[in-house]
């Protein structure tokens, strides 16, 4: 996040009367109504990939080819499906839970700049492969586990409103109407499960982050320390583009991080996207993690184009 730098322990001038906000005030206004606005325009695609992590497939799959030319069952894509969201529900449909997922990725927003004010880092050394080993890791380590620390509370506290999101979407499946405003989404889990019911499904997610953070930020350290040569003329540019490959990379390896957080969110609260046959009731995130990977479906919904349909894996059609 883009937040302008605060000395230690020198506070921000306070605005006088009748005194607009400062410069880093509008630079985080501007920041969260940019998250706010992408949150918006990419809620269809994250509805209808929550829709495929918790099995729910209400078109039949087709037969396609692959490369070798094999007819393949291929399940619709993310635009047939959004297309049979809109036959039911209207263009509206798209974007249901997309209120409390905003103000979710508003609350990670704020969170993250606050925590960057109240602890932060000092702008790190460039790290070449003329660093020794032990200088070379310790400034790495040190930027990760900052960015560690800013990720996490950012996702605990912006957790309890993606978890009414998650439900709030996932009512399509039954046509349920149970978790409706923010509010009352607030009272009935108070309600039904009690404080703890806000953070279901926080232990993956969270799991998933640190995993991320730290492979992703390892694996582009080295690369750009050790196998990219400073002398090389377009060095910085290829630096610059490590990180942002690594980070394809690595989010692939800890999806399942990510769809067992979600199924984790939705498992037992009421909703038939949560019970069974959809989903067996599980009695932890292991328990969700060691289903799917018997099943061999731990990677479910990490694709949303080219959606070929396992022979091992058991789909409920409408």
């Amino acid at each position: 996040m883009a937040v302008a730098s605060v000395r230690p322990g020198v506070p921000p001038p306070a605005a006088g009367p009748g005194v607009g906000p400062g410069p880093a005030e509008g630079a985080d206004a501007l920041f969260v109504a940019l998250s706010a606005g992408f949150t918006s325009l990419s809620h269809p695609l994250l509805y209808v990939k929550l829709l495929v992590q918790v099995g729910h497939e209400p078109l039949p799959p087709t037969i396609g080819r692959n490369l070798m030319g094999r007819k393949v069952l291929y399940l619709p894509g993310f635009f047939t499906y959004a297309r049979h969201i809109v036959k039911v529900d209207g263009k509206k449909g798209l974007f249901r839970g997309l209120t409390p997922r905003i103000i979710s990725s508003t609350l990670s927003t704020v969170t993250r700049g606050r925590v960057k004010k109240a602890f932060p880092l000092e702008d790190m050394e460039h790290v070449s492969n003329k660093d020794d080993v032990k200088t070379s890791l310790r400034k790495v380590v040190k930027e990760t586990s900052h960015e560690m620390i800013m990720q996490c509370a950012s996702r605990i506290i912006s957790h309890p409103l993606h978890v009414i999101s998650m439900r709030c979407m996932v009512q399509f499946v039954g046509r349920e109407v149970k978790y409706g405003g923010v509010l009352s989404s607030i009272g009935t889990i108070l309600k039904e499960e009690g404080f703890l019911g806000f953070f279901v499904g926080l232990i993956p997610h969270i799991l998933g982050d640190v995993v991320f953070l730290w492979c992703c930020n390892l694996l582009a350290h080295f690369i750009n320390t050790y196998a990219v040569d400073d002398n090389f003329n377009q060095a910085s540019v290829v630096r610059s583009y490590t990180k942002f490959v690594m980070g394809i990379a690595v989010s692939m390896l800890t999806y399942p991080f990510l769809l067992v957080g979600d199924l984790m969110a939705v498992n037992n609260c009421g909703l038939r996207a949560g019970l069974p046959p959809y989903s067996p009731v599980f009695s932890s995130w292991v328990h969700c993690w060691r289903h799917l990977c018997a099943q061999g479906q731990l990677f479910r919904g990490s694709s949303l184009l080219f959606r070929r349909a396992s022979p091992s894996a058991t789909f409920l059609f409408d």
